[in-house]
């Protein structure tokens, strides 16, 4: 009794793509077979060594129109088995229609929502100006620099003539639909700190440690100050202030040894309405305040702040917008406090959404125990069957002749 794209959903959760060791091979062959299926063009791009975007296509009647992208990655987090209900690659349904398993919420729901979606409008005899492509990549949730990142750069991403994107947002526990315009700019920095070494019984000067302390404490201040400004002002989202935590700290030899350089790792992702020269002018400032030979660099330093437009005079919003008015789908517009994949394709030109149809659920992407209602999932495959319609639809724009 089961609905048939349940079923489906439950087989691709079933394949475990968990890092470090993902088997993407046969995430790739799953969904390469419910493609052919669909009948919808393959295509297989090798951006390096063992990592295949695959790009499936619905062609349009009219092809030199910009087309629609629907993104997704096929790769999910690790788990810690012990904390689980219920094993998580085995896709367990209980009674109350909850399946657990990683990649329930992030992001294989939505894979199968865009396909299921596809099935039903191709089975109504619909057909589109617009063409509709399905990218699914690998990598996202290492940073996506073996996926997404470079396959923006290639000829076989160029060639997608991309007009518009989707791409993952977030569950919501209400009834209100989180919609994400834009996305936070990762910063990963590590900060070391050299000092004077020597032996643990003594009072040394200029110590690695003593510096590091400064540094610290001025990182967490701000982080401080930045929670507080989230917790008084109830128009901000976590999206719309800095996040920072201090996430690594290196050093040391031996209790009884004074190190003479330590190492501190902190994961900063800031929104794109601030002012990344200005930011990094404080950190250098809060370094340089800690005494000599305090250095910082960068592990990750993203600096683009491209967001989308929600302009009602903007064509493509235009379109999402007035399938959710009319589907009576109340919006909550948010920079995403994270990151995704969505970075890439608006740094490439392209404007994005992030939008995962899941209300009423908790949010447990990364979490133990991460499940999604049947219900859900179905309802979300209904509001992708309508909005792929009306972005495929989107009349010819100016810069398309």
């Amino acid at each position: 009794s089961e609905d048939p794209s349940v079923t489906l959903f439950r087989e691709y959760l079933k394949i475990n793509t968990v890092h470090p060791e993902p088997d993407y091979d046969a995430a790739v062959r799953f969904l390469e077979r419910v493609g052919t299926d669909l009948g919808l063009a393959c295509q297989k791009v090798e951006v390096c060594p063992g990592r295949v975007v695959l790009v499936l296509t619905w062609l349009g009647t009219n092809p030199r129109l910009r087309s629609v992208l629907l993104n997704s990655h096929t790769d999910v987090v690790p788990v810690f088995e012990e904390h689980w209900t219920y094993p998580p690659f085995e896709a367990v349904k209980d009674s109350q229609g909850n399946i657990y398993a990683r990649g329930a919420q992030d992001m294989k729901c939505v894979s199968i929502q865009y396909l299921e979606a596809i099935r039903r409008l191709k089975a109504e005899g619909k057909s589109f100006a617009r063409t509709i492509h399905l990218t699914f990549v690998p990598d996202e949730e290492v940073g996506g620099h073996k996926g997404m990142e470079m396959f923006v750069q290639r000829p076989e991403f160029k060639a997608l003539n991309v007009g518009f994107a989707l791409d993952e947002g977030l569950a919501s526990p209400s009834d209100t639909f989180s919609v994400f315009y834009g996305e936070k700019s990762p910063w990963w920095i590590k900060v070391k700190c050299a000092g004077s070494p020597g032996h643990g019984s003594r009072f040394i000067s200029n110590t690695a440690a003593e510096k590091m302390h400064k540094v610290i404490t001025s990182f967490l201040a701000f982080r401080e100050s930045e929670k507080q400004r989230l917790r008084s002002d109830a128009g901000l989202t976590l999206g719309d202030v800095t996040s920072l935590n201090l996430t690594m700290l290196e050093g040391g030899v031996s209790f009884n040894v004074v190190p003479s350089e330590m190492a501190a790792g902190f994961d900063v992702r800031i929104p794109p309405t601030v002012d990344l020269k200005a930011f990094e002018e404080q950190v250098a400032a809060w370094c340089q305040a800690a005494g000599d030979g305090v250095t910082y660099e960068f592990m990750q330093k993203c600096m683009d702040q491209h967001i989308t437009s929600t302009e009602e005079s903007d064509p493509w919003w235009k379109a999402f917008s007035g399938v959710c008015r009319d589907m009576k789908l109340p919006l909550k517009l948010e920079i995403f406090p994270a990151a995704t994949d969505s970075r890439y394709i608006r740094a490439a030109g392209h404007p994005a959404v992030g939008f995962s149809p899941m209300t009423r659920t908790p949010v447990l992407l990364h979490d133990h125990n991460e499940f999604l209602n049947e219900q859900v999932f179905l309802r979300g495959i209904d509001i992708y069957a309508c909005l792929l319609p009306a972005l495929a639809s989107v009349p010819a724009l100016p810069a398309e002749g």
